[in-house]
């Protein structure tokens, strides 16, 4: 398929794996920070070609994922009232709260929708003036444009009946928040290629000099990773970090300016807890104080409902890199994408997912 099938080349991806193992004097240690990215890693079996060169360890990728329990619980809890449309992409619907999931609030009787769009949502308010539409909004910067859209698209139909439960999160102070951790090894990131393609990679430049460490825009095919991962390791190897563009056919330096217009005329930047890292400064989006009308939160009454997690389930370990999903005593036994015990195993951003899909074992036990 033209403006793929190069993408997949074999012969360049083994020629670029050859020149990354010559290019590293020691193993270094490389995180992605999409899951779309690690799915593309473990497909391709990239990870273990490079294995003793190089160390890809997951970041938080993947939005659902990060999306804390108490934030699921006041969804399931706005689910439940009889005067309500709780809806929300697919992948939202699985993750398991304190005590359940939204497909299994639905199975109580809730009135849960799975939605492609949030303009979806916006149609079903639209088509059902008697009930209140909630829309479970989660997602990167990726996904910001079009949340903002179905707020703005609402106040032109005159809803009153449409409201966001609002979970977007920030990428960059995510990965400040991983670099000034203690046990931080981290010596380059994979830049998200679908979010860099809304905010551009010059948000990156001031990190990168704090941080000094090189800050790579990838794609999502093979070449493209391996490209990357070349670009990164020879940034490492040289001690001049930079902020590179390797996904020149999708991003440019500043983005989607329309896109990020309308983020910015409807969100603006605020503290968010982030399953497994704690609360980030300015790691999420609220909406601005002249869309309050359209805030779940303002419309209906939050208790503060008790958080239990899974005693067992290492997710937040996943998340930050600490370690990876075949470290978990229960990957593949007690937890799996049938019976998950965390997010990471639900969604199909999931690295938990991903480690599961492709066949990677469990680590062995030392005995």
């Amino acid at each position: 398929m033209k403006y793929v099938d190069e993408y997949r080349d074999p012969d360049l991806c083994l020629r670029l794996a050859d020149e990354i193992r010559r290019t590293v004097t020691e193993p270094r240690t490389i995180m992605e920070v999409c899951g779309g990215q690690t799915h593309g890693l473990l497909c391709h079996g990239i990870d273990e070609q490079l294995e003793g060169a190089v160390r890809l360890i997951h970041g938080p990728g993947c939005p659902v994922c990060v999306t804390p329990t108490e934030e699921i619980d006041f969804a399931i809890d706005v689910a439940g009232r009889p005067d309500v449309i709780l809806t929300s992409f697919g992948d939202m619907l699985r993750v398991p709260g304190s005590s359940e999931s939204l497909l299994q609030a639905r199975a109580r009787g809730g009135d849960v929708r799975l939605v492609y769009s949030p303009l979806d949502a916006v149609a079903i308010a639209r088509d059902t003036p008697d009930r209140q539409v909630v829309f479970f909004a989660v997602g990167f910067e990726t996904t910001t444009p079009a949340t903002a859209l179905a707020v703005q698209q609402a106040h032109a139909l005159g809803l009153d009946n449409f409201s966001l439960l609002v979970a977007h999160v920030r990428v960059l102070p995510a990965m400040e928040a991983i670099m000034q951790s203690d046990d931080c090894a981290v010596q380059g990131f994979l830049a998200a290629g679908h979010v860099c393609t809304v905010d551009g990679f010059e948000c990156y430049g001031e990190f990168v000099q704090r941080f000094r460490v090189p800050v790579v825009v990838t794609g999502f095919e093979p070449v493209d990773l391996l490209t990357g991962i070349r670009e990164s390791v020879r940034q490492i190897e040289s001690g001049n970090p930079q902020v590179t563009n390797c996904y020149e056919r999708s991003v440019r330096a500043d983005g989607n300016q329309h896109a990020r217009t309308l983020v910015a005329d409807t969100y603006e930047v605020c503290d968010r807890p982030w399953r497994g890292l704690g609360v980030i400064p300015g790691g999420g989006l609220r909406l601005r104080e002249a869309w309050h009308k359209y805030d779940a939160t303002q419309r209906f009454p939050r208790h503060d409902l008790p958080v239990v997690s899974p005693v067992q389930c290492r997710s937040g370990e996943v998340l930050t890199g600490r370690i990876k999903p075949t470290d978990c005593e229960c990957f593949g036994a007690e937890c799996t994408p049938q019976m998950p015990l965390g997010a990471p195993m639900v969604s199909s951003e999931g690295a938990c997912a991903a480690y599961f899909r492709y066949g990677r074992s469990p680590t062995p036990t030392a005995t």
